[in-house]
């Protein structure tokens, strides 16, 4: 049966797509950029290596004995340059599959974290592998994690103004269409959008909350500078939120609205809705 090499093993994908592939009997070999996280799974029994994408000389021992990889880099300056690294390595090391995880209509380089995947998506499709591009759209783990603290605390989300919809998706489902593609045919050379059941706008989301939740919860929409300041207070990196503003922007323009079948269809079920999630993720926001 093949290995499948996970990046972004403690992330909210590769995490869910580690456990996902274990649970169903595939073998799967955890990649972290953290070696104390790698030494606690090897120290359980698991097979899990400490891969730096920025090292090259990191890759090879990781892909050893690899059939699949999915790759999945850390947002910032240098992305495209570190993925790089792992396609030229994994194409040298025989890698028979790669799916890569992108970001909403990547190919359309509308955002500064598209340009950083369209590259890597351009040299993959030019390489040998059988390559699979995952474009989801904006993950529903912004509101639990970013948004999460001011929501137990104050019933509030504070975010850039913005009044379109967004087809917001669970990251467990984006997992799920990566195990399926990773472990079935029919994939090479394709991408797979991967979208929620439901396009919402914030103050949708807020209704949703408030209902599940049973307390009213409020989104304050801030202008783009005020919305930075908080950004950089709360200690984000300048180079994530000038990202951060510039994606809305460009959803504002319309786009993000659209509502994808590909969970249904590669995974025989229906894509968990925000209701759903925030249930699941009740103690986020209690």
């Amino acid at each position: 049966m093949s290995l499948i090499l996970v990046g972004g093993a403690s992330g909210n994908v590769g995490s869910a797509l580690l456990k996902e592939l274990r649970q169903s009997g595939r073998p799967a070999r955890a990649a972290y950029h953290d070696p104390s996280r790698t030494g606690r799974a090897l120290a359980a029994g698991e097979d899990a290596v400490t891969l730096d994408l920025s090292r090259p000389e990191t890759l090879p021992p990781a892909l050893e004995g690899v059939d699949a990889v999915f790759l999945l880099g850390a947002m910032g300056p240098d992305q495209t340059t570190q993925e790089l690294n792992l396609v030229e390595a994994a194409v040298a090391a025989g890698i028979r599959r790669l799916v890569k995880l992108s970001v909403w209509r990547c190919d359309e380089e509308l955002t500064p974290i598209a340009r950083l995947h369209r590259p890597v998506e351009r040299a993959l499709e030019a390489s040998d592998l059988a390559v699979t591009l995952l474009r989801p759209n904006f993950y529903m783990q912004t509101f639990s994690r970013q948004m999460g603290p001011s929501i137990r605390e104050r019933s509030l989300f504070a975010q850039p103004a913005l009044e379109v919809p967004i087809s917001f998706v669970d990251a467990a489902d984006v997992a799920s269409v990566a195990a399926r593609v990773l472990t079935s045919e029919g994939h090479e050379g394709r991408v797979h959008d991967i979208t929620g059941p439901e396009a919402l706008t914030y103050a949708q989301a807020a209704g949703v909350m408030t209902s599940v939740l049973g307390r009213p919860i409020r989104y304050v929409a801030l202008g783009d500078e005020e919305a930075r300041a908080r950004m950089l207070e709360r200690g984000l990196p300048r180079f994530h939120a000038d990202a951060l503003i510039d994606v809305t922007r460009a959803y504002r323009q319309g786009g993000a609205e659209r509502v994808t079948q590909t969970v249904r269809d590669l995974t025989g079920r229906d894509p968990i809705d925000l209701a759903r999630f925030v249930s699941n993720h009740r103690d986020a926001f209690a």
